[in-house]
């Protein structure tokens, strides 16, 4: 595509040789392409972090690509890290991974679910990844010998990765996020990359502030003062707020829009309400109700298009009348992080688990359990009977293990609907070879080296990097292809023969007992194309009304809009078995 551009440029439009193997519309966008500007909308926080400014990047995405301009979402993470992998989920939250193998911050997740469609590795940088790009073009004589500094090196790089990831998307607009809050030391970078750029491109930049206005006691009166300051922060690197967009339990009512419109130098009109809301799905409607679009297109000069939200809207407006409960267990372990539950931890899990209820005009009320409760008082598994469907999620370690094979054991047997997500779906065939195939001791390999049955294991050919240390090179990254099997669950779901789903994990199914599990009546519905990895395995429709558990993460691939087939399955199971 860069190719082609390069071409047409060289051409002056002109030269018909350049375009006998193009499509007709193809050479319309690329003609298109050649003449107009990329524009650039910044999401910064102030005040504090976690209220919201990954849905809102998602939201304007969602509403400006609802009015056709092509949108693409990026994430800047101020971490040293190289990318998310090696980040605590309790820490930092779910690591959501895309179909290139990239490890990233959730809030790529909300962008794919709110734009409806697939990103990649490009999307998504850290403050390490930033430096490692400079330190190592810098190596390879990249700057042809000049002294490489700080700035201005660093946030051209940043700059260069943002025009890398919108020529990638054949993009009209980057919507692009900095995590943390005006501010912060480890911002300052980005904050210069966001003052270079207005400075290159006058009037292609927007820049707005996600801005958490508090309230005290019983009144209702929101303060406005953190924002000012924030503001202030941004003034202080040279940056002056187009947008604030005021997050609150409640809706900001004219008298707090016009003091802060007054006190930051700013349009009224250009301070737009974002209260407290049932469902994150609500909020492009919400951003709507104070014609944001308008405010966007307006001072990017951007040709006014027709808005077509309208699928949102009957999202939005199914999600409130969903009234029928259907009640889901989350059997985890990340929830040592105080008096709170840190549900950012499975994210796609709850958000896969909602788009599937709502489908079925559904409220989905999920409770977290967690596994060691289970595993110290045995007889607390009479609470599962509660649920109307069990999911066990992906993680990694021993803690709590057992807990969530007692867990798999007592869905098994009351015929409870389960689902086991990656590792969720190993202890099911550890809990299967013990309970069902007689082999008491089958274990994974990750918890039990020594095991008499590792009926999950790592394959031969990764043990050599294990053994070194080598951790990268023995996880399955991205997106795989899976061949399922006619007559079963999985297949009934998907309705097609071939798959591709997300994976994040070391550990596989041992291939020397596949023929003995199967032979008890486990099915291995799901598998790579050389049959050599197994993807799901389920029991038969006609023993349990639903006990499915996949290798791959397909949580990472469910949308709103489209719910993912398994989840969908799931929750039709939980909701009849109700």
């Amino acid at each position: 595509m860069n190719a082609t551009l390069a071409l047409l440029q060289k051409s002056f439009y002109t030269d018909s040789r350049y375009f006998k193997k193009i499509d007709y519309n193809e050479k319309e966008k690329l003609m298109a392409r050649l003449n107009k500007k990329p524009k650039y909308i910044f999401i910064v926080g102030g005040v504090m972090s976690g209220v919201g400014k990954g849905v809102a990047a998602a939201s304007i995405g969602r509403i400006l690509q609802s009015r056709g301009f092509e949108m693409t979402a990026i994430k800047i993470d101020p971490y040293v890290n190289v990318d998310a992998g090696t980040m605590n989920p309790t820490e930092h939250g779910e690591v959501f991974v895309l179909d290139d193998g990239m490890e990233c911050d959730q809030d790529m997740g909300n962008y794919e679910r709110f734009l409806d469609r697939d990103l990649s590795g490009a999307n998504y940088m850290t403050t390490g990844s930033v430096y490692q790009s400079v330190i190592n073009r810098e190596r390879n004589l990249g700057y042809g010998g000049k002294c490489v500094e700080v700035v201005p090196h660093i946030p051209l790089e940043v700059l260069a990765k943002i025009d890398k990831a919108i020529s990638k998307n054949q993009a009209d607009i980057a919507v692009v996020e900095i995590g943390g809050t005006a501010g912060e030391y480890q911002n300052v970078l980005f904050l210069e990359a966001i003052r270079i750029l207005r400075l290159k491109k006058p009037g292609d930049v927007l820049l707005l502030l996600v801005s958490y206005l508090p309230h005290q006691g019983d009144g209702t009166e929101l303060k406005t003062k953190p924002t000012q300051y924030a503001v202030k922060t941004l003034n202080s690197a040279g940056l002056q707020p187009d947008i604030i967009i005021a997050r609150a339990v409640l809706p900001l009512d004219k008298k707090r829009k016009e003091k802060l419109a007054f006190n930051c130098n700013m349009s009224e009109a250009d301070i737009i309400s974002a209260p407290d809301v049932e469902s994150i799905y609500e909020i492009p409607v919400n951003f709507e109700k104070d014609s944001l679009s308008d405010v966007i297109c307006g001072k990017l000069k951007l040709r006014s298009r027709s808005r077509d939200l309208n699928k949102w809207r009957r999202l939005s407006q199914s999600i409130k009348r969903a009234r029928k409960p259907v009640k889901i267990g989350i059997v985890g372990k990340y929830f040592s992080t105080g008096h709170f539950i840190l549900s950012d931890a499975y994210i796609s899990v709850i958000e896969a688990v909602k788009h599937a209820a709502y489908s079925f005009g559904c409220k989905p009320v999920i409770e977290w359990l967690n596994a060691e409760k289970f595993q110290k008082n045995p007889a607390s598994l009479e609470e599962l009977s509660g649920y109307d469907g069990i999911i066990v999620p992906g993680g990694f370690g021993d803690r709590g293990v057992e807990g969530k094979i007692s867990v798999i054991k007592y869905c098994r047997e009351k015929k409870i609907p389960f689902f086991g997500l990656c590792y969720g779906m190993q202890l099911l065939v550890v809990e299967f070879s013990r309970s069902v195939c007689g082999m008491k001791k089958a274990h994974t390999t990750e918890i039990d080296s020594k095991t008499s049955y590792p009926v999950i294991d790592i394959l031969s050919d990764q043990k050599k990097n294990l053994a070194e240390k080598n951790y990268g090179a023995t996880m399955r990254l991205g997106a795989y292809p899976a061949v399922l099997e006619k007559n079963t669950i999985a297949y009934s779901a998907y309705k097609q023969h071939l798959i591709s789903e997300r994976h994040r994990h070391r550990y596989e199914v041992n291939p020397q007992y596949i023929e003995k599990l199967s032979k008890k009546g486990l099915i291995f519905s799901g598998f790579s194309p050389d049959k050599r990895l197994m993807e799901i395995a389920e029991l038969p429709k006609n023993t349990h009304p639903f006990f499915l558990g996949s290798q791959f993460h397909p949580e990472f691939k469910s949308r709103p809009l489209q719910p993912h087939p398994l989840f969908k399955a799931f929750i039709r199971a939980a909701v009849k078995w109700k």
